[in-house]
C-alpha cells in the first residue's frame, strides 16, 4: 500500500517512544511479579491479593502514558497514514533482538488503536498478524537464568535430585520436614515409574521461576522418559508454624488444566522471556489455547490479542451464523454465540426491568471486580473488547433485531468501503468460554434418569457458592441458570451484575410475624435494607424440585442458615484468608488432609 522506505526520522522517534513505553511497562510488571517471592515468604496474603489486583491495572496506565507522550511530543493524531505505516516498520526493526516481541507488538496495537480511527485497524498499521518470531529466543547475558533447568537422576539419586531442585529456588523459609516431603514426592513419582524402564534420556525439566498465587507457590515441570512426557506440579504452602510443606503432587494434563484454569486468578511469575514459558507450558497442556496460558501468567492483553487472531482465523474457516444463545434470557445482558465457536458474547442492555436497580457503569464495575479478584476456580474470566467489527452476513436477522431492541446504543451497521459489504460494529462486549448452563445440565440429567449426575451437579453448585464465600464474594443472583458446567464437570458462576463483597452484606433471619395479618400477607411486611440478605428466602427459588431439595439439604443445607454466612463474614473481617485449593482435597498428602480437617472441624 505504501512504499517500504524508512526515511522518516519522525516515524522512527514515534516507534522508539512507543517501545520505551512498553519496556517501562514490562519492567514494572516483572518487578511486581518477582516481589511475590518475598510476600510468600512473609505470609503476606493480603499483600499478595492486593498486588494481583494492582498489577492488572499496570497495562492501561502505561498505554495512557504512551498515548499522552505521543500526543505531546509528536502530535501523533495529526500525522499522515504514510508516517504511521513507517512507524510500524521502524518498530518491527526495533524488536529484532527483543526478549518480549509479542508483548511489545500488542502494546503497539493498544496505543495505536487509541490514536487512529478503526478503519485503519488492519495489518498495514497494527499487528493483526505477528511480525517477529518468538521461536528460540534466548537471553545470552552471562548471568542469565535459563527458562528451565534439566536434571538427570537415576533411580538411586532421584531423592537427592528432588531436594536439589527445591533448594535451587532459594526460598528463605525452612521446610518443616523436607526429608518427609521428599519421600512423599518420591513415592508419588515412583508409583508412575514402577515397572517402567528408565531410558537414556530420563530427566526432569523444571521452569526456573515458582508460580505464585494466593497462599501457594508451585513448582512446575515435566518428567521425560523415552517418548513419554509426564507433566507435574508441586504446591508449596505454609504450615501452622510458618514453615514450608509440599502439599501434593499433581500429575498429567487434566490436573495441570485445573491448576491453570480460566476460572482462577492469574499467577505471578518472574519471566525474562514469556514466550519460552508459554511454549514449555503448552508442552504440558497441548489442548489449552496459548491465549489462555498468557492470561494465566497475568499477560491478559497478549491473551486478548491471541484470542482475537484465533477468532478471525475461525471466522475465515467457518460459515455458520451468530445467533441468540440458547437458554433463559437475561434481564441485564444480551448473549449471543456462534455454534461452531466455544465462547459466548455478552452485551450490556440499554434498559433493565425495575427490579434491576443498576446502570451500565455499575455493571462494568462488577466485571472489573471479577477480573481483579481471586476467582477461586468458580468465576469465569472474561475478555473485554470495544469497537468489534463482524461481517453483516454472519448474523441471523432475529439476533440483529434483538440487539436493536435491547441494546441499540451498542450497535452500528457500517458499509466502510461503500461496496455493499456491511459490517456489524459492536461498541462494547464481553467474551467468555461457553459452558452448559446448570439448569439445562440438571434437566438433561433428570431426563436421562442419571441420579449420580444430578447429585454431582447439586454438590458442585453448593461447593461453588462456598468457594465464592471463602473468597469474600456473595454472588447475589444464585439461580441455577447463572452457573455453568465446564468440560471437567466443575460448576462455575458467570452472571456478575449482582455480586457484592460478602463483607458488605448484612445476613439476617426472616423475622417471625407478629400477627395473623403479617403471617398471611403476600408482601414483605418487615423492613429490608439495601444490603440485607435473607438466606432462608433462597429455598423457594432454588429448591422447587423435591429431588434437588433432598440432595441440597443433604450436602448444603447450611447455605439456608444466616449463621453460616455471618460466621464466614466475621472470619474474613478478622483478617482470615481461606484456603481454596486448585486441586481436589483427596490429592493432598494424607497427613496434610488430616491437619486441614482438624483445623476446620
Amino acid at each position: 500500500m505504501f512504499p517500504q522506505r524508512l526515511d522518516s526520522p519522525l516515524a522512527y522517534d514515534i516507534a522508539a517512544a512507543m517501545l520505551d513505553g512498553f519496556d517501562r511497562h514490562y519492567r514494572l510488571f516483572r518487578s511486581e511479579s518477582a516481589r511475590a517471592k518475598q510476600r510468600f515468604e512473609a505470609a503476606d496474603w493480603h499483600g499478595q491479593q492486593r498486588a494481583q489486583r494492582e498489577r492488572i491495572e499496570f497495562y492501561d496506565l502505561r498505554v495512557k502514558e504512551a498515548v499522552l507522550r505521543l500526543d505531546t511530543e509528536f502530535r501523533a493524531g495529526e500525522q499522515t497514514m504514510q508516517v504511521w505505516h513507517q512507524v510500524k516498520l521502524h518498530y518491527i526493526g526495533l524488536l529484532i533482538d527483543h526478549h518480549q516481541p509479542e508483548l511489545a507488538e500488542t502494546f503497539f496495537n493498544s496505543v495505536t488503536t487509541k490514536i487512529l480511527h478503526r478503519t485503519y485497524f488492519h495489518n498495514d498499521f497494527i499487528f493483526v498478524r505477528p511480525a517477529v518470531s518468538t521461536e528460540y529466543i534466548e537471553n545470552d547475558e552471562p548471568a542469565a537464568t535459563p527458562t528451565y533447568s534439566a536434571y538427570y537422576p537415576t533411580r538411586e539419586t532421584l531423592r537427592e535430585t528432588i531436594e536439589r531442585m527445591l533448594h535451587n529456588f532459594r526460598l528463605e523459609l525452612p521446610f518443616d520436614d523436607l526429608e518427609r516431603d521428599t519421600q512423599l514426592v518420591l513415592e508419588a513419582i515412583g508409583s508412575r515409574l514402577n515397572q517402567v524402564k528408565l531410558r537414556a534420556n530420563f530427566q526432569i525439566q523444571v521452569l526456573s521461576s515458582l508460580f505464585y498465587r494466593n497462599k501457594g507457590a508451585y513448582v512446575v515441570g515435566k518428567i521425560i522418559n523415552g517418548f513419554s512426557e509426564l507433566p507435574f506440579a508441586l504446591p508449596v504452602l505454609h504450615d501452622n508454624e510458618g514453615k514450608l510443606v509440599i502439599d501434593a503432587c499433581l500429575f498429567g494434563e487434566d490436573e495441570m488444566q485445573m491448576l491453570f484454569s480460566f476460572a482462577r486468578a492469574y499467577f505471578m511469575v518472574d519471566m525474562e522471556i514469556p514466550s519460552a514459558f508459554v511454549q514449555f507450558l503448552r508442552s504440558l497442556m497441548p489442548r489449552k489455547p496459548r491465549a489462555e496460558i498468557y492470561n494465566a501468567l497475568g499477560l491478559a492483553k497478549q491473551g486478548k490479542t491471541l484470542f482475537y487472531r484465533d477468532f478471525l482465523h475461525h471466522l475465515k474457516h467457518s460459515s455458520d451464523k451468530f445467533r441468540s444463545a440458547p437458554g433463559i434470557k437475561g434481564m441485564v445482558m444480551l448473549v449471543f454465540d456462534l455454534p461452531s465457536f466455544p465462547y459466548v458474547f455478552k452485551l450490556i442492555k440499554d434498559h433493565y426491568p425495575p427490579q434491576k436497580d443498576t446502570s451500565r457503569e455499575q455493571i462494568k464495575g462488577k466485571y472489573l471486580l471479577v477480573k481483579q479478584h481471586d476467582r477461586v476456580g468458580r468465576m469465569a474470566d472474561t475478555l473485554e473488547y470495544s469497537e468489534v467489527a463482524f461481517a453483516r452476513d454472519r448474523f441471523q436477522d432475529d439476533l440483529l433485531d434483538e440487539i436493536r431492541k435491547f441494546a441499540p446504543s451498542q450497535l452500528e451497521i457500517d458499509d466502510r468501503d461503500g461496496d455493499g459489504h456491511e459490517e456489524v460494529v459492536i461498541k462494547h462486549l464481553y467474551i467468555e468460554r461457553r459452558m452448559i448452563p446448570l439448569n439445562i445440565y440438571l434437566q438433561e440429567a433428570f431426563d436421562a434418569g442419571a441420579r449420580e449426575q444430578v447429585e454431582h451437579a447439586v454438590l458442585e453448585y453448593g461447593n461453588a457458592i462456598k468457594d465464592l464465600v471463602a473468597a469474600n464474594i456473595f454472588p447475589g443472583d444464585m439461580l441455577w441458570k447463572n452457573f455453568g458446567v465446564t468440560r471437567n464437570g466443575k460448576v462455575v458462576f458467570y452472571d456478575y451484575d449482582e455480586i457484592e463483597y460478602l463483607t458488605d452484606c448484612n445476613f439476617r433471619k426472616i423475622p417471625q410475624p407478629r400477627n395473623e395479618q403479617e403471617e398471611m400477607s403476600g408482601e414483605v411486611w418487615y423492613k429490608v435494607g439495601p444490603r440485607d440478605v435473607f438466606p432462608e428466602s433462597f429455598e423457594p427459588f432454588l429448591l422447587g424440585n423435591p429431588a434437588v431439595r433432598q440432595l441440597f439439604m443433604k450436602h448444603h443445607g447450611d447455605l439456608l442458615d444466616p449463621a453460616f454466612w455471618q460466621a464466614r463474614k466475621e472470619r474474613i473481617q478478622a483478617g482470615h484468608v481461606h484456603d481454596v485449593f486448585p486441586y481436589e482435597r483427596d490429592k493432598r498428602f494424607a497427613h496434610r488432609q488430616q491437619e486441614y480437617g482438624a483445623q476446620h472441624a
